[in-house]
């Protein structure tokens, strides 16, 4: 008989020997995350799951607290759709421990254009009663809430997302990852990209508009040959929870070409948990497990791959 999977929040890992900092959360989310059955949606933030006493930490201050307990005082939150800028605009001023990041997701800036079509990954596009704000407007939101709080230290996740859209859903992607890119250089802010199944594209635009002084490949999906051009071109890579993942040989053997300087790592949360915790959420407290891995894969010492990492991470976004 197969054994039933756990679920709920998982025990916290050991402790890292030194501080780093997870470059790339989404509280919002992790903070309103059930199991099962809730569906993720920035707009929307019930309480934690806390069907496991011990384990839980359902909001924002207990998951702070558990992620410092372990070795994770920092954090980058990123808000990208409208309802989730405006909560990392309000949080970030709360909370020494957090930075911001914000953002019209790719995916979402398709739904603000009212483009609702079928895409790759097979399903019906889902608008909520934020997407009739039109794109032109949500963009607007992003630049006058990154102007006006100088606790938002990047502009993303932005990108493309080919998996997500079809057709006509890439041009608006394309426009509005362009619209993004001038306005982190405009401002002199970091570039968080998301880049699905769209490395030559995402290139493109890079190269053809000229990227950001700081430009971060988020949750780094390509192989050895993005890891080269990144290289060359002193993109910062982003490692999340599927550097870990067994069949990802091509994360870490990217990882293993990186110099240290040019390495960030984050959780992504509540998305993509370390292995072997996949299918169970995942919170800043969790990043030990990548780093872990990210160290393993480069066959350097731990000590050494923290204290390299927090020194990008206040090169990248600044002191906290």
């Amino acid at each position: 008989m197969a054994r039933a999977r756990e679920r709920g929040w998982p025990a916290s890992p050991d402790p890292l020997p030194l501080p780093v900092v997870d470059n790339h959360t989404h509280l919002e989310t992790v903070v309103g995350w059930r199991a099962p059955g809730w569906d993720g949606s920035a707009g929307s933030v019930p309480e934690g799951d806390a069907s496991d006493d011990e384990a839980a930490a359902p909001t924002l201050e207990a998951h702070l607290e558990r992620a410092a307990g372990v070795g994770v005082p920092r954090m980058v939150q990123v808000g990208c759709d409208v309802e989730a800028v405006r909560w990392t605009d309000a949080v970030v001023r709360e909370h020494g421990a957090l930075l911001g990041a914000v953002a019209i997701h790719p995916n979402e800036a398709v739904l603000h254009a009212g483009v609702h079509e079928v895409a790759p990954d097979g399903l019906e596009p889902d608008p909520q009663p934020w997407h009739d704000l039109p794109l032109d407007e949500a963009l607007d939101l992003v630049a006058r809430t990154a102007r006006g709080n100088e606790r938002i230290r990047a502009i993303g996740e932005t990108g493309l997302d080919h998996f997500r859209a079809g057709p006509r859903g890439r041009e608006i992607q394309r426009e509005a990852f362009r619209a993004h890119v001038a306005l982190a250089k405009e401002l002199g802010l970091a570039l968080q990209i998301h880049d699905r199944d769209a490395h030559d594209e995402v290139v493109d635009v890079l190269l053809r508009d000229g990227a950001p002084e700081r430009t971060v490949f988020h949750c780094f999906s390509g192989g050895p040959e993005l890891a080269a051009l990144a290289v060359e071109h002193g993109w910062f890579c982003s490692f999340a929870g599927p550097v870990s993942f067994p069949s990802n040989g091509h994360l870490r053997d990217a990882a293993r070409l990186l110099p240290a300087e040019l390495l960030l790592v984050e959780t992504d949360a509540p998305y993509l948990t370390v292995h072997p915790l996949r299918g169970r959420p995942n919170a800043p407290y969790l990043l030990p497990g990548t780093v872990r891995a990210l160290a393993a894969a480069r066959g350097e010492a731990l000590t050494d791959v923290c204290e390299t990492l927090l020194r990008t991470s206040q090169d990248v976004y600044g002191p906290w």
